[in-house]
């Protein structure tokens, strides 16, 4: 048979292995109820409150039509269940929906009522988003435990295997446990990593040669799966040849590329000559999704400051009451392309705040270019509860109704800070600000500067409408929980 040795063993049961690194049995039928009796409920009340008739039939209809456009989109994939809480993908899911069924409604003519069967859907998507989400956490917490994760054995360079266990143990929301490696040549990896077996450093001569070290190894410490971390010793013929070695043997492959920060979405994968390749597309800059971020921003900003108008006064008066000096707080900031425009916030400090700054300039707490303390002695009593809340930034929507700045981008900076910055941290620069950002919902001040720099630079390079709508969404918990905000 191609790919086995005569000195391969017959392949160990994969039981034990499946049952360890699974997940709860009741999230498949979970997910399908939610999308199903959340799609028919909001559709059924729709109707009910509109005296249509047909209730019944119309949301029995559209819950068996969302859950078959989340079936088709593999929303309820085996591995994809639980692993991530991407609002994105709910979205675009249910945008195919309703092209579905305004060509319904095209062809059945107005026998079929779209406009409440359209309220209803805008009813139906917290259920699915809501249920993916705690679904979300609930894994995260197993894999912390030590469950629902998978033992894996790293095939690579010293130096590209210590990276990647650096990666993957900043993060608690994958599968991946490192439980050895199998370095190629005779460096070693961080003493953290226990080294399996070792690879020569040229190909092997003989079909299949890295075969015998890594299934041994594979074997002996009961991996669930290999990852290879391709490089100038381990590509081409080699590579592929380790992969049917590792299949034969029952275990999955997964090929690491070294592309980081890069969105699933802006990446193909082609075959050309027979070689695989994959196609990363450019962040957007230009184009409909900017026409439509604009249009958001502006008509967002908008609402949202009518709306908020009796909180607006409410804020003003608290801040007046509470402490002398101004109700607005102005400041230089840099936004996008590095041009310079006036931030403006309701006052938390005194109004000296910005002169005994240079007093406390050895209390900073932040490792980074910003300056954070948590128990900041010029914020007064009303200003600890807007930051706390971050209703303090509610001023900025007048930015952004004036294009300065975004409803979500990276935090902006101010100019002495972007003195300091470096090329990388300069890409921030290239979106616009942001009233909230990954940079406010994954931690705010809690975070170092470099996972700030980090996060700020996924937002930059992957940024998409749904990935916004995301982030909005998420904002509300994080303003609510509070988590990080002094």
């Amino acid at each position: 048979m191609p790919g086995r040795t005569q000195a391969q063993p017959e392949r160990e049961p994969t039981r034990t292995r499946r049952r360890r690194h699974s997940k709860p049995a009741w999230y498949l039928p979970t997910t399908v109820a939610v999308d199903a009796v959340g799609a028919a409920v909001s559709v059924y009340m729709a109707f009910r409150l509109g005296a249509a008739p047909h209730a019944r039939s119309y949301a029995v209809v559209v819950a068996v039509a969302w859950v078959l456009v989340r079936f088709s989109r593999t929303r309820y994939a085996w591995r994809k269940l639980g692993e991530s809480d991407k609002t994105d993908a709910v979205l675009r899911d249910w945008l195919i929906l309703i092209v579905l069924l305004t060509a319904v409604k095209a062809t059945i003519g107005e026998a079929f009522p779209l406009r409440l069967t359209l309220l209803g859907l805008v009813a139906c998507l917290p259920a699915t988003v809501v249920c993916q989400g705690l679904m979300s956490r609930h894994l995260t917490a197993r894999r912390r435990d030590g469950r629902a994760v998978s033992r894996a054995l790293v095939v690579g360079e010293a130096a590209a295997v210590d990276g990647l266990v650096s990666c993957l143990a900043r993060r608690t929301d994958h599968e991946f446990v490192v439980v050895a490696a199998c370095p190629i040549g005779e460096a070693t990896p961080d003493p953290a990593v226990p080294v399996a077996a070792r690879l020569d450093q040229r190909a092997p001569a003989r079909l299949l040669g890295d075969a015998r070290p890594v299934l041994s190894a594979a074997r002996r410490l009961d991996v669930d799966i290999v990852v290879v971390i391709p490089g100038p010793d381990m590509v081409g013929d080699r590579l592929r040849q380790l992969s049917w070695a590792v299949h034969e043997d029952g275990r999955p492959l997964v090929v690491v590329p070294g592309l980081t920060e890069v969105a699933q979405h802006r990446v193909e994968v082609s075959s050309v000559a027979g070689l695989t390749m994959l196609r990363v597309a450019p962040p957007v800059r230009r184009g409909v999704a900017l026409l439509l971020k604009a249009v958001m921003d502006h008509v967002g900003a908008a609402l949202l400051l009518v709306l908020l108008a009796p909180v607006f006064a409410a804020l003003a008066i608290a801040v007046r009451l509470d402490s002398p000096g101004p109700i607005l707080h102005h400041q230089i900031r840099v936004g996008q392309g590095g041009r310079h425009f006036r931030l403006v916030k309701f006052r938390t400090m005194v109004a000296n705040a910005p002169q005994l700054k240079n007093q406390l300039a050895g209390t900073n707490e932040h490792d980074g270019l910003m300056f954070k303390i948590r128990h900041d002695p010029r914020i007064t009593r009303v200003g600890r509860v807007l930051r706390r809340f971050s209703v303090d930034e509610l001023p900025q929507l007048f930015n952004v109704l004036q294009g300065q700045m975004s409803l979500v981008g990276p935090r902006p900076p101010l100019p002495d800070e972007v003195a300091k910055y470096n090329e990388v941290e300069l890409r921030r620069l290239s979106v616009k600000p942001g009233l909230t950002g990954l940079w406010q919902v994954s931690g705010r001040s809690d975070l170092s500067w470099d996972e700030t720099v980090a996060l700020d630079l996924r937002y930059v390079d992957n940024w998409s409408p749904s990935v916004d709508f995301s982030i909005l969404c998420r904002t509300l918990r994080a303003v609510v929980e509070g988590s990080g905000a002094y």
